[in-house]
């Protein structure tokens, strides 16, 4: 404390005139006090120790009386830190549990380590984008980001928590457990991300959950933020997240299409579809039937590597080849299998389904690109087949209607002939993958039904003959719902549409909002397997890519938040929207 503990006025506080002895040790005793400090919440509390000298010196000059004893040591300050608060992220974390303590930001020497080799794409992708370095399989030490999986019980969390991963299934899909598909689907897409001792640990039942506690982290530390301490619990409100984009009008850039992926995979989206084949063009190399495809056109390699950027973001890309309607740059090409009714004229974009080279055709590239698309889902349009938007199709399309009747019995009528195609195209495609179709290619009524296992991509309900979407749920069927009304962004806002608004989205829609404004019973929500927020270029040359991409950025938030969760959203829309920005900033 730099005071001397003996007598005789060694202390360096010369005492004046016939000052008392007692005074003087008054006066070392403030001395001391004085240097004291408090800083903040933090005290610290200073010892004086007994020295053994009395007023009259009598050890005599410099001397001591006994053993000197040694100071005792400075108590360790320890500061205090408030509860955490929830993290703020888009899409908003469901659940939270505060805890005190410092939080972690990335540092300098910090590290992404993983307890499972399979997690290295995460592992390293996360590492390049906080500036951190990978170190493979480690245990994390303070300033680490440990990646984990979780037991298929799901009740690995305290293990991950500790740094130790359950065992986990080869193909890194969990098990269900007794729970049903839908709820087996988002716990498979579940995570937790804890916060603790300096360092994070996030632990899934699969990669992909993995990644979105990953999506959630990088989040919680942009524009230089800290992650809160405490524990986040997680999980999508709905398994289909998808974005839709019509490049068969438009020819966007393979950049600018890997640009949206990127976009997509931190706003916790899993599926990207391609509408690449319409009455414009036909926007992808083929090799067996070279003849369709526009000038203007993504190789298979450009499309290999759009596929692997998408799945290391656990992003499934969906191709549509939209038929028997929209086949318009196909019937360039073979004009032969041109519809056309008994006028002789042109039915635009529809082939002639009673001829078996129009589904040899469409079969042959279903079967090319199974391989350059490998994933779970498939689009097959099957919407807007202008034979039977007229008043009397049979009368209209003889051959047809004889078609219909040769093959599905005396009763059968043109829109039986549309729903038989609708089945073979989903027999191509495979028993393995989830096809869905647009809802304008099922029909009430008729002798026959669309296969069971075709999803209703739900898009409008002012079609001739529209059908409430509760009549799909009522069947059993799974919906996914693509709502005109919130959903299309159609560059142009031909036929009354307008461009969407990312305010009305956050604000209003729900997936139970299926067509309109109002949602259909909740009793039905477990069929809504989740939406899709779709680009349609009925007028290409309204916008710039550039400009769809500013013009889609707060629809595409919006429709992310009520997709990860459909409840009311706590946080007024002005400030969701300061939050998309801030949230977008580069880390460090």
């Amino acid at each position: 404390m730099g005071l001397r503990a003996h007598s005789g006025g060694h202390d360096g506080l010369r005492p004046g005139a016939g000052e008392r002895p007692s005074n003087r040790r008054r006066r070392r005793v403030a001395a001391a006090a004085g240097a004291l400090t408090v800083t903040g919440a933090v005290v610290l509390t200073a010892l004086l120790w007994p020295t053994g000298d009395d007023d009259s010196g009598g050890a005599g000059k410099g001397g001591r009386t006994g053993a000197a004893r040694e100071p005792a040591a400075e108590p360790t300050p320890t500061k205090s830190y408030a509860l955490s608060e929830t993290p703020a992220t888009l899409p908003a974390v469901r659940d939270h549990t505060p805890a005190r303590g410092p939080g972690w930001r990335p540092a300098g020497k910090g590290r992404v380590v993983v307890g499972d080799e399979r997690l290295a794409g995460e592992a390293r992708l996360l590492a390049g984008e906080l500036r951190l370095r990978y170190a493979g399989k480690a245990e994390p030490r303070a300033g680490d980001v440990h990646l984990g999986l979780t037991a298929k019980n799901g009740k690995g969390d305290e293990d991950a928590a500790n740094g130790k991963d359950a065992e986990a299934p080869a193909n890194g899909r969990g098990g269900k457990d007794g729970r049903s598909a839908e709820d087996d689907a988002a716990h498979r897409e579940s995570y937790t991300l804890t916060v603790k001792d300096r360092t994070v640990r996030i632990a899934a039942p699969t990669d992909a959950g993995v990644f979105y506690g990953t999506r959630t982290l990088k989040q919680e530390v942009a524009d230089g933020r800290t992650a809160p301490e405490g524990v986040v619990r997680d999980r999508p409100a709905k398994p289909r997240r998808g974005f839709m984009i019509d490049i068969a009008r438009k020819n966007f850039s393979a950049e600018w299409i890997e640009d949206r992926i990127r976009e997509l995979g931190d706003l916790k989206y899993n599926e990207i579809g391609l509408h690449f084949s319409d009455d414009q063009a036909f926007r992808i190399a083929s090799d067996s039937h070279p003849e369709v495809v526009s000038d203007d056109h993504l190789s298979k390699d450009r499309v290999r590597r759009i596929v692997g950027l998408a799945a290391s973001r656990h992003i499934t890309v969906v191709p549509e080849i939209d038929s028997p309607g929209h086949l318009g740059a196909v019937i360039g090409a073979h004009p032969d299998l041109q519809l056309r009714d008994t006028r002789g004229t042109a039915t635009p974009g529809a082939v002639d389904i009673s001829k078996p080279k129009s589904a040899k055709i469409v079969d042959e590239l279903l079967r090319e690109y199974a391989e350059l698309f490998p994933g779970a889902q498939w689009h097959l349009g099957a919407d807007e087949y202008q034979a039977l938007v007229r008043s009397d199709p049979e009368a209209s399309y003889p051959q047809l209607a004889a078609a219909a009747r040769a093959r599905l019995g005396p009763d059968a009528r043109i829109q039986d002939l549309a729903t038989a195609w609708l089945d073979d195209r989903a027999k191509t495609v495979g028993p393995g993958r989830e096809v869905r179709a647009w809802n304008d290619g099922f029909f009430r009524g008729g002798v026959t039904g669309v296969d069971d296992r075709v999803e209703v991509a739900y898009w409008t309900g002012k079609e001739i003959g529209a059908r409430d979407p509760v009549e799909y749920l009522r069947d059993g069927r799974k919906v996914v719902n693509y709502n005109d009304e919130y959903l299309y962004y159609v560059l142009g806002q031909p036929n009354d549409f307008t461009y969407p608004t990312g305010q009305r989205i956050y604000e209003q829609w729900t997936p139970r909002v299926i067509r309109g404004t109002a949602p259909v019973p909740a009793s039905y929500d477990r069929q809504i397997l989740g939406g899709s927020f779709a680009v349609w270029c009925d007028l290409a040359g309204a916008q710039t890519q550039e400009q769809v991409a500013r013009g889609i950025r707060m629809p595409l938030r919006a429709t992310a938040q009520k997709l990860w969760d459909e409840r009311e959203p706590t946080r007024p829309w002005q400030e969701f929207v300061r939050l998309a920005d801030r949230v977008g900033q580069p880390v460090g």
